[in-house]
């Protein structure tokens, strides 16, 4: 089998408002650590000697470097200045990346990963142009019409996407020269502009993105639940 560079590119750049904190929330405390480490410690976990690239806000940089210091926290990682839009965070964070790697891009407040997850994504990948982990919806799903209309739809035909998406980082660098489009959403959005085919793999219940204080709290409540302290 083809042997490739692994590259973890962290997406980790946003200001977090939802969280109605001063503190971006990637840096905010889960289980006494920021959310961004026990991201990081989840790849490192995986392969210690993985790439890892992660885009930050601009002037949040040194403070994620003095936080590193002080705590001894220092693996080897680039640190990259965010963009406009995740589409130009992550382009930044690719100029990272060398060509021929495996990269998975993954949101940065989504600290619950494991290494059996992220070692299935990585083998996928190796015979894949983009692995993507998606679930089933639990819940009902309509369709919004406009003016007030909506109509039920067959919620077997979606599935929710989570990251981390892994791709060839030839591919995936060449989709991001493409101009940004509102509808990308998501790193496979852009990649399926330009024609690279998705492969969906089943993605994990307790990979939850943190973005409000209650998911904040629900990811407390399933770390405590992953340590045995439930």
């Amino acid at each position: 089998m083809e042997k490739f560079d692994r590259y973890a590119l962290i997406v980790a750049s946003g200001e977090g408002r939802r969280m109605h904190s001063a503190l971006p929330k990637q840096f905010l405390e889960l289980g006494g650590r920021p959310v961004l480490r026990r991201t990081l410690e989840c790849f490192l976990e995986f392969d210690p000697k993985i790439h890892l690239v992660v885009v930050l806000p601009s002037d949040r940089i040194e403070y994620w470097r003095e936080y590193c210091s002080r705590t001894g926290f220092r693996p080897t990682m680039k640190l990259v200045p965010g963009g406009m839009t995740r589409f130009h965070s992550v382009k930044n964070g690719l100029a990272q990346v060398p060509e021929g790697a495996l990269v998975a891009i993954h949101d940065g407040v989504r600290p619950l990963l494991s290494a059996d997850f992220l070692a299935d994504l990585f083998r996928a990948a190796a015979h894949a142009e983009a692995v993507v982990p998606a679930l089933p919806p639990v819940e009902s799903l309509r369709e919004v019409l406009g003016a007030g209309a909506s109509r039920a739809v067959d919620r077997s035909r979606f599935v929710s996407v989570q990251t981390p998406q892994v791709f060839r980082s030839t591919l995936i660098k060449a989709a991001y020269a493409q101009p940004y489009a509102t509808t990308f959403t998501d790193d496979a959005s852009v990649a399926e502009a330009a024609g690279i085919k998705i492969s969906l793999c089943e993605g994990r219940r307790e990979n939850i993105k943190i973005t409000t204080p209650e998911d904040l709290a629900l990811a407390q409540s399933i770390l405590s639940r992953l340590q045995g302290n439930l």
